[in-house]
This record gives C-alpha cells, structure tokens and sequence, in this order.
C-alpha cells in the first residue's frame, strides 16, 4: 500500500523528533540518521505496511538501529 505523501512527511517529523528526544541527538542529526536509516527504507518502500505503526514504535525502531550502529 502506497501511503499520501504529505501524510508521510508529517510522520517522518513525528518519529524524528521522538527519536531526538530518545537519542539526544540534534534534531538535524536524527534527521541524518533517520534518512540513512533500514528503517526510512522499509516505510518508505511500504513493506510490511510499516507506516501504519506507531511514530512511538518506529522512534523505537530507529533507537535499536542506532544502538547497533554505535557498538
């Protein structure tokens, strides 16, 4: 399912800004990460209909791909 683009864009600030607040990160920093994210790809390619997830849930998503990657 291929959801609106705008709809899209508002979530992806949502989950960003969850994400920074996690993270401590600067907002453009977790923007950064997030669009460099597995997770960004797998939203924005509709698999598994992960858009239809909480922003909490995708936040935290975002949260175990950036503990990975610092370790």
């Amino acid at each position: 399912m291929e959801a609106n683009k705008t709809i899209l864009q508002m979530k992806y600030a949502r989950i960003v800004a969850i994400f920074a607040k996690e993270s401590g990160l600067a907002l453009e920093d977790a923007l950064a990460f997030f669009y460099d994210s597995d997770t960004y790809k797998l939203i924005s390619e509709g698999v598994a209909d992960m858009h239809c997830r909480s922003d909490e849930y995708l936040a935290d998503e975002l949260m175990i791909e950036y503990k990975e990657k610092l370790s």
